[in-house]
């Protein structure tokens, strides 16, 4: 008797597995497309979400101060922003394209000439002597000296050129990224509101503590890893502008990445240390190379001001996090990728600890 009722069922069975198929295909479809269309924003929403979180609670504060008024304060905290970010960048680039110009003019009239290396320089370990034997024959024959720097400069010419449009794109999705932050930041309630429900959906009970440990780790890392390298980047144009380096705004940057993946500053500021020695007077080379030390040396006192404690994260996180975000995406990729990693490392280990807990300790025999 059952056996008669076995087509019929197996029928709806079908037509009902069918209609799940198209529903999911049609949300799949639909959630495929919404991300196309974004996708060329994620990137600077993802950004402006990170300086959101990370301002916040300066934003407060001004939001207090100004008697509640949260859109006059966020708006002030955008043009803050913009202001930081924008007028040591056109200070730099000014100073790039001035030097550029200048040894641009001098290479087409003829007149560019290179100082005789000092003779201290046969006596530095390992380069001293090639070093004075290649600056001689500048000094001598420039024209020559290009000439053996010819497959150099063609080898490394063109990914400079590539990089420097790539940081005029970064900068502007810097400038796009700040303006996503202060309209997040004039509605951070309902943002707040929709992140804890969201988390709350995905994990359930510990949304809240997601949350946290999201917003805590966020900000760690974006002041004690990226405000760092800020600062230590802006410090050291402050000192290569002030002795007339060559291109500061191009050392300037070389100086933030390398803050930013955790490698010593010194890697850039050591060779321009030398050179200062070279054309300068020793007391400004002096004071130029004891500067460059403290610029270099401040991460250590910074980091635990600015990193905040318990959401401390392993430098090798960060180093690959900012590789590969640099690879992946750029200058911007720099900033996201080692936050990103940074908070997925979190949240992570937040998880396995969770897991964890019931095996914690032994439980206490019944009396």
């Amino acid at each position: 008797m059952s056996t008669s009722y076995q087509p019929s069922n197996d029928k709806l069975f079908m037509a009902k597995a069918l209609e799940a198929t198209i529903h999911i295909g049609l949300v799949v479809l639909l959630l495929f497309w919404c991300f196309k269309i974004g996708q060329p924003f994620l990137q600077m929403i993802v950004w402006g979400i990170i300086i959101a979180v990370a301002i916040h609670p300066a934003y407060v504060r001004l939001k207090s101060a100004l008697g509640g008024r949260g859109r006059l304060a966020a708006t002030l905290m955008t043009l803050l922003a913009l202001i930081l970010l924008l007028v040591p960048t056109y200070l730099l680039s000014e100073s790039l394209i001035n030097s550029a110009r200048e040894y641009s003019a001098h290479l087409r009239e003829g007149t560019l000439s290179v100082p005789l290396p000092s003779e201290n320089v046969r006596s530095w370990p390992v380069i001293g002597e090639p070093l004075h034997e290649f600056w001689s024959l500048a000094s001598n024959n420039l024209v020559a000296a290009l000439s053996k720097m010819t497959p150099y400069l063609k080898k490394f010419g063109i990914p400079l050129l590539s990089g420097a449009a790539g940081a005029g794109v970064g900068i502007l999705k810097f400038v796009v990224s700040i303006i996503i932050a202060g309209v997040l930041l004039a509605n951070a309630a309902g943002g707040g509101r929709a992140a804890r429900a969201i988390a709350a959906r995905l994990t359930g009970e510990q949304g809240t503590k997601v949350v946290e440990l999201a917003m805590a780790t966020v900000r760690s890392v974006t002041l004690g890893i990226l405000g760092v390298a800020l600062i230590q980047a802006f410090l050291a144009s402050l000192g290569f502008l002030a002795v007339g380096v060559p291109g500061a705004g191009l050392w300037a940057l070389l100086v933030l990445i390398l803050a930013v993946v955790q490698l010593p500053t010194i890697l850039v500021m050591g060779p321009i240390i030398v050179y200062v020695f070279s054309t300068s007077s020793m007391a400004i080379a002096v004071v130029f190379a004891i500067w460059s030390v403290l610029v270099g040396i401040s991460d250590t006192f910074l980091k635990p001001l600015l990193m905040g404690r318990g959401v401390d994260v392993p430098m090798l996180v960060i180093f690959i996090g900012a590789i590969g975000g640099f690879m992946r995406s750029g200058i911007i990729g720099l900033f996201v990728g080692a936050i990103i990693l940074a908070l997925g490392y979190k949240l992570f280990l937040a998880w396995l600890n969770e897991d964890a807990q019931p095996e914690a300790g032994p439980s206490k025999p019944e009396q």
